[in-house]
């Protein structure tokens, strides 16, 4: 599906974001993505990112940002208040806080309690593979990824609109896709049957 590698996109990690303080700064970590997890982007579509999806664009300029809001960034790589790792488990960031706004100190002591404990990235697709399955469902492995923003959530991606906006586009590969397996079947069985 063409459009997937020209929209921005955005995708979320339940695992949980927690604070911590050392040398008289104060952090929020965690992981915003984690690979070979399938996440369902709705019935019959799912997804996963593979383990050198972000390697080529770990390094750019990349912003941490509350709800992917532009206006409230928390950090950003190129000036070291954001930095961003890869290991086995997917991608790994640290955002230092800075105590003199208000927006990042709020926030802070939201994930400290728990209130506040998801996260998310924004990004473009650059490469992947799509496998369609003996059901007819349709699975894409993210290969590649163009990675604009990190982002602290109090609701994942997949259950806000930006998915929703997508969904007629799968629904109707799917269906195409479902179609055609259904009428292969049919065809081998009125050929079994002959």
């Amino acid at each position: 599906m063409e459009n997937r590698k020209t929209e921005r996109q955005i995708r979320s990690n339940s695992a949980n974001f927690c604070t911590r303080e050392a040398n008289g700064a104060k952090y929020i970590e965690g992981y915003f993505a984690l690979f070979n997890s399938v996440y369902k982007v709705f019935e019959g579509i799912t997804e996963s990112i593979d383990t050198g999806a972000f390697d080529n664009t770990i390094n750019d300029d990349i912003k941490a940002l509350v709800d992917h809001e532009s206006r409230l960034v928390l950090g950003r790589t190129t000036v070291g208040t954001l930095k961003l790792s890869i290991d086995d488990k997917g991608l790994f960031g640290v955002i230092e806080i800075n105590e003199n706004d208000s927006d990042a100190m709020n926030l802070y002591y939201r994930v400290k309690r728990g209130d506040v404990s998801q996260c998310s990235f924004g990004f473009i697709i650059i490469s992947e593979e799509r496998e369609v399955r003996e059901n007819g469902d349709i699975h894409y492995l993210i290969k590649e990824v163009k990675l604009y923003e990190v982002s602290v959530v109090t609701f994942p991606a997949y259950e806000e609109t930006e998915v929703t906006a997508r969904n007629k586009d799968y629904r109707k590969e799917h269906f195409e896709e479902r179609k055609k397996k259904l009428k292969e079947r049919l065809e081998a069985k009125k050929c079994s049957n002959s």
